[in-house]
């Protein structure tokens, strides 16, 4: 035990119920401490000494703790500050962006386009996308160009939304781009998020949506003011209805609850969890392997906190319901576009007359099945050379 103060990295503490949730700002890691553990980090890093700190707590909570045992753990998760380890100061890079995009004005803009476009969509259903508005025009291969390569600025604004939004709050989060496969891919890192109270979190959280509406009625309203003069849909407006789409299908992706999706983290962000995603499926498992008569292949249950199990156990059917959410959005969205794919591949493909459309078509498809061919050839050499070793739990002090 230390009688020399302990330089610790500026940590933000945050009552969850009967826990504290302690984190750093800079780096986003945090533990979930119990009350007493808290106010014994606080104490130390308030400039008290291991030694003192520990003195203190015996007086206040009536029993005695092992301080260096305690210290190592809180090393562990990097919270300790070590000889080489910057100090991270000062506002965070675009943090006026962030307030400007939420301010009331920007508010006002986001609900005056919304409306708008709902009183647009009311007369005129055109600009309400639907799976029969993809195909905007008679080339598969410029409309899969266009939906491959129109999304890409629409997923940066709605991952950018999420950090300017913890922009806002003055927390480091970062957007980064990355691929999965064949796939550009953008991710938002919100670094620090559980540093701030619960009420503050949610709007980082619902902010992409939030912008994916905005961008939807955005694109319905540039359809009908570029309408032809006959009074339907221009070549560019339908193309934005299909862009619509494709938000659409965003949207109800998020209600997809068995996985961490933007809504999930509101779900357990409202309930105080820390683990609300694999309690919630480990108690449905057990409750069917039981269902089945098979007890050894029960997980204990005692891996999460007692109020992460009261959670997970009517959080439950909210599982099942983002599957069956996963299954309308394969058979009312996915479905009918790959029909309609086949159907004016196969008809043009057979059609007699080696024209346009035929080498669209052949294009078309050797690009998809290439894909799909490439990706599955990754994917599998990507199992062959995955490493064995198992990836460690986190710890929960």
């Amino acid at each position: 035990m230390g009688g020399t103060p302990v330089l610790f990295h500026d940590l933000s503490f945050v009552p969850e119920g009967e826990d504290v949730v302690v984190g750093r700002l800079d780096t986003g890691a945090y533990a979930v401490l119990p009350a007493d553990g808290a106010a014994l980090l606080r104490r130390m890093t308030e400039g008290h000494s291991p030694e003192a700190a520990a003195r203190w707590y015996e007086a206040e909570f009536g029993e005695a703790v092992d301080v260096d045992d305690f210290l190592e753990a809180v090393r562990e998760l990097g919270f300790v500050r070590e000889g080489g380890d910057a100090v991270v100061t000062g506002p965070v890079r675009f943090g006026w962006l962030g307030r400007a995009v939420f301010s009331p004005a920007a508010w006002l803009l986001y609900a005056a386009v919304t409306a708008a476009w709902l009183v647009v969509g009311a007369e005129h259903a055109d600009v309400v996308p639907d799976p029969g508005q993809f195909f905007f025009t008679g080339s598969t291969l410029v409309v899969q160009l266009v939906i491959t390569f129109g999304q890409l600025p629409l997923i940066f604004l709605h991952e950018g939304y999420h950090t300017l939004a913890g922009r806002r709050l003055g927390l480091p989060s970062r957007l980064g781009m990355s691929n999965r496969y064949l796939y550009v891919v953008f991710e938002t890192s919100m670094n620090g998020l559980f540093s701030v109270p619960a009420a503050k979190r949610y709007l980082p959280f619902l902010s992409g949506m939030a912008i994916d509406v905005v961008v939807l009625a955005a694109l319905g309203l540039l359809a009908h003011v570029t309408r032809a003069a006959s009074g339907g849909l221009s070549w560019f407006g339908a193309m934005c209805v299909a862009l619509g789409f494709t938000v659409v299908m965003r949207l109800v992706w998020q209600f997809q609850l068995y996985l961490r999706t933007d809504l999930y983290y509101v779900f357990a962000t409202a309930l105080r969890c820390h683990d609300l995603h694999d309690a919630s499926v480990a108690l449905l498992r057990n409750r069917l392997w039981r269902l089945l008569g098979r007890p050894d292949r029960l997980v204990d249950e005692d891996r999460w906190t007692g109020h992460d199990r009261r959670a997970g156990r009517w959080y439950g059917p909210f599982v099942v319901l983002g599957v069956a959410v996963m299954l309308a959005l394969t058979v009312f969205g996915s479905l009918p576009i790959v029909l309609t794919y086949a159907e004016i591949i196969g008809r043009n493909l057979t059609a007699g007359h080696y024209d346009l459309y035929f080498w669209d078509a052949v294009v078309s498809l050797a690009i998809n099945v290439g894909q799909l061919v490439l990706v599955a050839h990754l994917a599998r050499r990507k199992r062959r050379t995955a490493s064995p070793a198992p990836i460690p739990e986190g710890e929960r002090v």
